[in-house]
């Protein structure tokens, strides 16, 4: 895959391309990362890329002229255009496995008070990375960067992708460490028992339960089988479920090692 950012300030992407997962990637050809610099292509005499906006206001405003060089220059007929942009749909994981399957993604960022708005003919989608303000789009280039590089097949391990949080609407389950008292704090039981299929019950229960209280918007749009409602039932009406105790009580053998280790 070949990742192309357009940027004003190409310098900040230094010490995003030269760390962990991304430079691994990048070292095992899994991705081609090129940064642009859209000053290199502005035909302005005093080699400005920005103006005050026709008709009056605040800030500077980037001029179509050099960004759509720059896009007409780096891009080819595979590639699809992103524009960093308010207007567009808030970036999310699944836009992120969207993106995987694209052989050249191209990423505009804006900066200043905004773009000449006749740029949005050259672009494929608007993409947001959320409601809130930034003095330009290269830090949401390098998030939508690093969501799409960690999917690719060979970036990382591939079981470190599955039940992530996000995927299918729901956040991720607990995860624990040793040792099994932490200043009071301590790892569930079930999770000793030795009892695999429970595990994987109780930690999408966990999903649910975390996805619910944490974020009910994201909760909203699940669509929950016959069995994970009866699952999530289940635990509302009772704290400890059957299938939970029993798994736990057969375990009780490997539990007491770990907590006496």
């Amino acid at each position: 895959m070949k990742i192309t950012i357009l940027s004003l300030f190409p310098e900040m992407f230094e010490g995003f391309l030269n760390h962990s997962i991304i430079k691994r990637a990048i070292a095992n050809n899994l991705v081609e990362i090129r940064v642009v610099n859209i000053r290199d292509y502005t035909k302005d005499k005093y080699h400005r890329v920005d103006t005050p906006p026709i008709g009056g206001g605040a800030g500077l405003v980037l001029k179509a002229q050099p960004l759509v060089d720059a896009l007409v220059d780096v891009a080819s007929a595979q590639s699809y255009r992103v524009l960093l942009s308010p207007r567009g749909t808030p970036f999310n994981q699944s836009k992120a496995r969207q993106f995987t399957k694209l052989n050249e993604l191209v990423i505009i960022c804006g900066h200043y008070e905004g773009i000449d708005e006749r740029v949005n003919n050259y672009v494929d989608e608007l993409i947001s990375g959320g409601d809130f303000i930034l003095t330009g789009g290269e830090l949401i280039a390098a998030m939508i960067s690093d969501a799409v590089i960690r999917l690719l097949d060979g970036a990382i391990a591939v079981e470190s992708t599955i039940e992530e949080s996000f995927d299918e609407n729901l956040l991720e389950y607990p995860q624990y460490t040793e040792p099994f008292d932490f200043q009071g704090h301590q790892v569930p039981d079930i999770l000793y028992s030795g009892n695999h299929q429970a595990i994987a019950k109780w930690r999408k229960l966990q999903r649910f339960i975390l996805t619910r209280e944490f974020r009910p918007d994201l909760f909203a749009k699940c669509s929950l089988s016959k069995k994970d409602q009866h699952l999530l039932a289940e635990y509302d009406a009772d704290k400890n479920p059957k299938w939970l105790v029993d798994a736990i009580t057969k375990g009780h053998k490997f539990i007491k090692e770990k907590k006496d280790d």
